[in-house]
């Protein structure tokens, strides 16, 4: 359940987003959800990977190359769901890092309500 109410918030901020930015564009409610789904997906089987075959560029950059591998993700997601499109890695950064911060929030708003 906690996992079901999570991947909506996901797919609402990912709606929000973009609304928000010019180079996001999500064609419907169920594109936001499979979109939401997929990067959860990712972020537990593939960034893994790339994090540790990047270590030594992400040690020497003081973990600022972990932006461009979510940017990576989300430019992967943006490949396979059709209903869902970046324009570019600028783009993925800037929504790769606005999503986390959304992500952020609705989560702990998810928390007070359950204390």
């Amino acid at each position: 359940m906690k996992f079901l109410l999570k991947m909506i918030l996901s797919a609402i901020a990912v709606l929000v987003l973009a609304e928000i930015l010019p180079g996001v564009n999500v064609d419907s409610y169920v594109s936001a959800l499979i979109v939401a789904v997929l990067l959860a997906v990712l972020n537990a089987v593939v960034k893994p990977l790339l994090v540790i075959l990047t270590l030594p560029v992400t040690i020497v950059t003081l973990g600022l190359f972990l932006l461009v591998i979510n940017a990576a993700i989300i430019l992967i997601a943006d490949h396979f769901v059709s209903g869902f499109g970046v324009n570019g890695w600028l783009w993925a950064l800037i929504f790769s890092v606005l999503l986390s911060v959304f992500q952020s929030i609705l989560y702990s708003i998810l928390k007070k309500d359950k204390s």
